[in-house]
């Protein structure tokens, strides 16, 4: 590497270095004076007057009324406004994101502005949205955003980046974390560029400023889980870390990516994946600095790698750091990580907003530090609390975390907000809310001894502090109960969608194993080569979906027994086999492979195939008079309503026919679509709820979602027609456009087809909100719909 770019880096960092070696200094002078104290006791008592309420002896008599969890979130919400004080609690948050994130200063009567048309935004929408399921990250409701603000295109491209690193998240890192500071990253660099749009700007102007923003914060936020937190994991080995840190390094200083040439082990293709994403999130945000920023943007890159990459080396059992080095390196990378978020998005030189961020940064650092402490001592890492842990008895000399985490929080108060009120508030709010969410997370005797510990040189101000803790009404912070909240959801999903698919796999192999037809002794041999044609159309590696849903549903949903549906589920997979058989043949799809294996006309004959087909359809509705455990009516009514939707199938497939090479409506599209595959998840939900004798409410609502899933379904069908792996498929790709077939595809484009299949999910999310049955396979049923790769 080049000895100029290197020494160019070198003075980039000890500038930094020394701006925060002075802001160090300033701090530790004022905590060996203790002057903090008294300073902070004035400010206290004034903030007591608004937090700590004397007890009626009523309600002391009474016992006060039980508050909801705060992971409760829609419940939680809900008591704060019957209460009368969700405009308080809003205002807070949105002050403190405003303080911390952008950077504000409280006192202007602009930002002021802002923050009260927030909050009455937020309060509408988390008053007025009715939500059957506890999840406030859907993305139906992200969709329908997108949808509002014309970014569709770019948060389906981000869908799709998200799963890739869901998926590649290696075990031994916390996946809901690391999904959860990304989506964090990208909300932060959001909330940035939608904080420096000029009024009037043009509807194109903001489409095209919240795409970029998107993909920047993608490109951002990547680095967390695929450097920050594996270099802090235990996945790679000491070389590959180094070898890691030194790509990262060189890429900064030189501004080019080098190649990931000769890694080999069992890490080469996660690092394979990581080097491609990485390589094209840096040369996207490099694309898109202006040219005046670029120089700032990688001094602030290589500044904030460096203070982790200093940070991050230290170790434990080394008795001798000095404050200094244990402070200066997070007061770097604190104020690097939110100071670098206005330099990816190129936003104008603010010396105001650089300097509160700049001494704003060590807060936070301090305030997660000691949350996460006693992970931290377990995971062996150094931080200013697990090194004070370990070494208070030893040295004398090492500072307190905990007294210089109040020294800090008298500084920003004073010193760099100069005690602006809204400040005191929300910072003393925030810090009080900490201690209280940590003595509740830890239990009491856990926390008394902590507090004894670190609280000991000042037990008179923590006496104080405590009476806050205990006593403290409204210091609770919408950012936490998100935080909260998606995390929850998040690990949440994660072990619902692996428990979905195990269901999935252990029904589908039960579904095989009632599948297979005899033969009967009396069979001719032309009757034996119908059944056995059958039979290995049935063999073939099908999904199943359709008896699955209604396995699922019946079972799961209404309590039907097993033994009772298992002829509608033979009858449900004979009947789509038989679709599928016709499908194929040279007068309509003239398909060669079909479920991984040749199709039946190839394998026998085109008369054998139809012959099946129509075999297995009378065969499908034989089993549906075999349901003997239920009342004759029922099951007249169940036959009635399959011949239908066999009619409806059969209509399907002829409007499919008469509409090759003709360019259809999209309303023509979504009825041929309907009648083709809609129908049959229609059929797999209405079936047993007519054996459950469901009322025709619910029946509507589940026809509602089945038309959203079977549409959604068949147009990601037609994209993977386009864009997906032969082998994965089980059949040839492109055949839609080889037969000249009308899909979605080959009429709109792969684009709008998307959108399209998204705006389906939309509707069948919010379908689903009116089937009052147990639905969360439903729910999964449909992620697995639009994100399946065959």
């Amino acid at each position: 590497m080049n000895k100029n770019l290197i020494k160019a880096a070198d003075s980039w960092y000890w500038q930094a270095e020394q701006r925060a070696a002075d802001y160090f200094k300033v701090l530790d002078s004022q905590l060996k004076k203790k002057t903090y104290v008294p300073a902070l006791t004035k400010v206290i008592q004034l903030w007591k007057q608004d937090h700590i309420h004397r007890q009626s002896l009523l309600n002391f008599f009474m016992g006060r009324k039980e508050q909801p969890e705060a992971k409760d979130y829609h419940n939680y919400i809900k008591q704060l406004n019957r209460s009368g004080k969700l405009d308080n609690y809003l205002k807070r948050s949105v002050s403190y994101i405003y303080l911390r994130d952008l950077g504000k200063d409280l006192d202007k009567s602009q930002t002021q502005e802002k923050i009260q048309r927030t909050v009455v935004r937020l309060k509408q929408q988390l008053t007025t949205k009715q939500v059957k399921e506890t999840d406030a990250f859907n993305i139906a409701s992200l969709y329908r955003w997108a949808q509002k603000e014309n970014v569709e295109s770019t948060l389906i491209w981000l869908m799709d980046k998200f799963k890739g690193v869901s998926l590649h998240i290696p075990k031994g890192m916390d996946a809901g974390q690391a999904e959860r500071k990304l989506i964090k990253i990208i909300a932060g660099v959001l909330m940035h560029v939608v904080e420096e749009m000029e009024e009037g700007i043009t509807s194109q102007e903001r489409t095209r400023r919240l795409d970029q923003a998107i993909r920047l914060g993608y490109s951002y936020g990547l680095t967390y889980p695929f450097i920050d937190d594996l270099l802090d994991a235990n996945i790679l080995t000491s070389n590959e870390k180094q070898r890691y840190t030194d790509l990262i390094r060189t890429s900064l200083i030189t501004r080019i990516v080098p190649e990931l040439d000769g890694w080999s082990g069992e890490n080469a293709e996660l690092m394979q994946y990581i080097h491609s994403e990485l390589r094209a999130a840096f040369e996207y945000i490099k694309d898109h600095q202006l040219k005046d920023n670029v120089d700032h943007f990688f001094e602030q890159s290589y500044v904030f790698f460096q203070s982790q990459e200093v940070d991050r080396k230290k170790q434990l059992s080394y008795a001798h750091y000095t404050n200094e080095e244990l402070y200066i390196p997070i007061i770097l990378k604190s104020a690097s990580s939110r100071l670098i978020v206005r330099s990816v998005i190129s936003a104008k030189e603010d010396e105001e907003f650089s300097s509160r961020t700049f001494y704003y940064g060590i807060y936070n650092q301090l305030a997660d530090d000691f949350t996460d402490m006693f992970d931290d001592l377990e995971a062996g890492a150094v931080t200013p609390y697990t090194y004070y842990l370990k070494y208070h008895d030893k040295r004398s000399d090492i500072i307190n975390p905990y007294e210089l985490y109040w020294t800090v929080i008298s500084y920003l108060i004073h010193d760099v907000y100069h005690s602006d009120p809204k400040v005191c508030e929300v910072i003393l709010d925030r810090a009080i809310n900490s201690l209280k969410r940590c003595k509740k997370r830890i239990g009491i005797k856990k926390y008394n001894e902590v507090m004894e510990l670190f609280a000991s040189g000042n037990p008179e101000f923590n006496q104080q502090i405590q009476q806050l803790v205990r006593k403290a009404d409204d210091v609770d912070f919408l950012d936490k109960l998100l935080r909260d909240h998606m995390l929850s959801n998040l690990q949440n999903e994660r072990t619902e969608r692996e428990n979905f698919l195990h269901t999935i796999e252990n029904v589908r192999g039960e579904i095989n194993n009632i599948l297979h037809i005899p033969k009967h002794n009396q069979d001719t041999s032309v009757e034996e080569s119908i059944i056995e044609a059958a039979n290995y159309s049935l063999e073939g590696d099908g999904k199943r979906l359709r008896p699955i849903l209604t396995w699922l549903m019946g079972i799961n949903g209404y309590g039907l027994s097993k033994s009772a549906i298992v002829p509608l589920l033979k009858s449900l997979e004979y009947m789509h086999t038989a679709s599928l058989i016709f499908d194929d043949l040279p007068s309509q799809d003239n398909a060669s492979t079909r479920r991984g294996r040749k199709t039946v006309h190839r394998v026998y004959d085109t008369s054998i195939a139809e012959i099946t087909g129509l075999f297995l359809t009378q065969k499908a509705i034989e089993e549906l008079t075999s349901l003997d455990q239920f009342e004759e009516k029922t099951v007249l009514r169940l036959v009635r309503y399959s011949a239908q939707v066999v009619m409806d199938m059969c209509r399907g497939q002829a409007m499919d026919l008469e509409s090759k090479g003709k360019l259809l409506t999209l309303d023509q599209l979504e009825t041929i679509c309907y009648y083709k595959t809609g129908i049959a998840f229609e059929a797999s939900l209405i079936m047993p709820a007519i054996l459950a004798q469901a009322k025709e409410e619910e029946m509507l609502a589940l026809k509602n979602f089945a038309r959203h899933t079977g549409l959604a379904f068949q147009i990601k069908d037609d994209l993977l027609d386009v864009e997906g792996n032969q082998m994965k498929l089980g059949k040839p790709v492109k055949l839609d456009v080889k037969n000249n077939n009308a899909t979605f595809v080959t009429v709109y484009g792969q684009e709008k087809a998307q959108k399209e299949m998204w705006k389906q999910y939309c509707l069948a999310v919010e379908a689903l909100q009116k089937v009052p049955c147990n639905t969360v396979f439903l729910r999964h049923l449909l992620n697995y719909v639009v994100n399946r790769d065959h």
